[in-house]
């Protein structure tokens, strides 16, 4: 239950992408639910080319990147992108600080992005209690903790997660993928996150508790997720029934929902691969070639529409297939319509379909995603890892055909949905009062509310 008195307020620092802002921005919600102001603050780019919802109870604050007026462009620096951020980040983070300091409502709290380690200097120059918000699972994020630790290198098998191979690791961490850049940034993470009040996860206990336990040896974790609007879940917070936030729109997602409406329970592929990972020629034709043999919904954005075999688009039969720039995703994977969901992997995907319910094709590309690929096959057991061809890393359309036939009518079809249905139950559980995650919520605030 909302207060009428303000506990705090905390203040949150995101990083300027869509699979940061929006779980960071849920938490914000739940914070607000008990009974804190919160501020979510973004770039002046983002700010301005965002899609806002002005009725969300979340306030907002422009801060800058050193890039207003053009937002970071993929060709450039990362090093020199992030470099920039915590130039200009810090100072214009702390004029936000200095202005609610002389109001009625001064920050009592910062909440940061994990890319973003600077903050927590700048919250202990105010003299700020601070947590920085990781968007990763706990067994992502014991393994990046691992890697550096060990000063850039990994040995398997990994103690205490002898299961995971090396075609399992997040990409940067083998030697075989070279991501130097993303290396630097994700190892920066740790460079002092033990001197945190708490660390933020982006994950729920029960998903995630023996890899949980593993790194709460290390620092102080709490579970914080699912980040899933809470209408979707646990119904406590009647005004969260959507994201709020969107980098992209559409006027597609009414015709998205009327035309799942049409279809059969269980009867469609929804496939999605996000808003960054870029497949190649080759591959969007291979998983054409596959789909085209089922009933599908398939995200192909703008930019990747030229990559689609020739005459793909004009011969679709249009009650059997249905391709759209951008999708409202929660809308479609909690469509009884949808029959699986085949994923990049990125964490907040995979976290959808788990507390959604919906059982995956896990197609991952890079970074943590063949980590996620992995629990879903073989964890938590909601999925099968298409396998690509060694050489080539393309996954051919007869792989997918068959992925895909496992997942929707299989012999471990029934045991995946069951599975799923599992997980889902356990993610409302926690949400709820008394729930694992509820609980560590009222554990953090309870140490940043005004004493």
């Amino acid at each position: 239950m909302e207060m009428e008195k303000q506990r705090g307020h905390v203040l949150a620092v995101t990083f300027p992408s869509q699979g940061h802002i929006t779980p960071l921005r849920q938490f914000c919600k739940r914070l607000h639910h008990k009974g804190f102001k919160t501020t979510h603050t973004l770039t002046t780019y983002i700010f301005n080319t965002i899609h806002i919802d002005p009725s969300s109870p979340v306030s907002l604050a422009r801060i800058s990147d050193g890039y207003d007026q053009s937002g970071f462009s993929p060709g450039g620096s990362l090093l020199e992108y992030l470099q920039n951020f915590k130039t200009f980040g810090s100072k214009t983070v702390a004029d936000v600080i200095r202005k609610h300091q002389t109001s009625d409502d001064p920050i009592t709290c910062i909440v940061y992005d994990s890319f973003l380690p600077w903050a927590l200097d700048l919250a202990r120059e105010f003299g700020l209690p601070a947590a920085p918000f990781f968007t990763h699972s706990c067994s992502v994020n014991y393994i990046n903790y691992l890697f550096y630790k060990n000063q850039g290198s990994l040995k398997l098998p990994i103690q205490d997660l002898t299961f995971l191979e090396l075609q399992d690791l997040p990409t940067f961490t083998t030697p075989a993928v070279s991501h130097p850049v993303y290396s630097e940034m994700m190892l920066q993470q740790f460079t002092n996150f033990e001197k945190a009040d708490f660390v933020l996860v982006n994950t729920f206990q029960e998903l995630d508790l023996h890899e949980e336990e593993l790194l709460s040896k290390v620092c102080p974790v709490l579970t914080t997720g699912p980040t899933v609007p809470s209408m979707y879940l646990d119904q406590q917070i009647k005004s969260d029934n959507d994201y709020d936030l969107h980098l992209f729109d559409s006027k597609e997602a009414a015709l998205c929902t009327t035309w799942l409406n049409t279809k059969p329970q269980g009867s469609v592929v929804y496939i999605a691969f996000g808003s960054i990972a870029q497949l190649s020629s080759v591959q969007m034709k291979e998983l054409a070639s596959a789909v085209i043999n089922f009933s599908f919904l398939w995200v192909v954005g703008a930019s990747e529409e030229a990559k689609l075999p020739l005459g793909f688009l004009e011969t679709l039969d249009k009650d059997k297939g249905l391709v759209l720039k951008w999708s409202p995703q929660l809308q479609v994977l909690s469509n009884k319509a949808v029959g699986c969901f085949m994923t990049h992997c990125g964490w907040n995907s995979t976290m959808e379909a788990l507390t959604l319910g919906v059982p995956m094709v896990a197609m991952p590309q890079w970074m943590d995603q063949p980590m996620n690929a992995k629990y879903i096959q073989d964890v938590w057991k909601v999925g099968v890892r298409v396998k690509a061809e060694k050489e080539s890393g393309i996954s051919k359309r007869e792989e997918i055909e068959f992925c895909i036939k496992e997942v929707m009518e299989g012999e471990k079809s029934k045991e995946m949905k069951i599975n799923a249905m599992k997980w889902r139950d356990l993610a409302v559980k926690s949400l709820c009062e008394g729930g694992s995650t509820d609980n560590n919520i009222n554990t953090f605030v309870s140490k940043v509310q005004i004493q």
